[in-house]
């Protein structure tokens, strides 16, 4: 079986559609620690415009950054567009199946995150998958591009 895409090399087109697209974006790991790395992440894609939802069972019930966390996916109350995932790779297997099941469009595996199985699963089920990348970066890398054309 072969990738949708070339999840070693994303098509910068693939990956600004999906940022594009996406309005709600669970994640899946977060933390009220303000020091933790998904803490800024789910920072700067909120102050972004996206609609974020904290998922952490030992979170539930508490807020992250005035959000309300939830337990799981299962519990969301209203539709996801993009579950992004902050936990081990192993866990992975078991976040896409929860994003399957709730409707997900999109599957984000944050730096550090893959299970190609995973991605099979997500791809099979007509889900887009980014594996090892952050949102956050992707979403400014476009600045980081040289403009040549510019005078000086």
């Amino acid at each position: 079986m072969t990738f949708a895409v070339d999840h070693d090399d994303y098509p910068p087109e693939y990956l600004a559609t999906i940022l594009k697209e996406v309005k709600t974006i669970a994640m899946v790991g977060a933390s009220s620690d303000a020091t933790k790395f998904s803490y800024g992440v789910l920072r700067v894609l909120h102050e972004t415009g996206y609609k974020m939802i904290p998922v952490n069972p030992k979170e539930a019930g508490n807020e992250v950054r005035g959000l309300p966390c939830w337990e799981s996916l299962q519990a969301i109350d209203e539709p996801v567009d993009m579950v992004q995932v902050f936990r081990t790779s192993e866990a992975a297997y078991g976040v896409t199946e929860d994003a399957i099941e709730i409707g997900a469009k999109v599957v984000w595996m944050q730096i550090g995150v893959r299970n190609d199985d995973a991605a099979h699963l997500a791809e099979a089920a007509g889900l887009k998958v980014v594996m090892n990348r952050c949102p956050k970066i992707e979403l400014f890398r476009p600045f980081w591009k040289p403009r040549l054309n510019q005078k000086i």
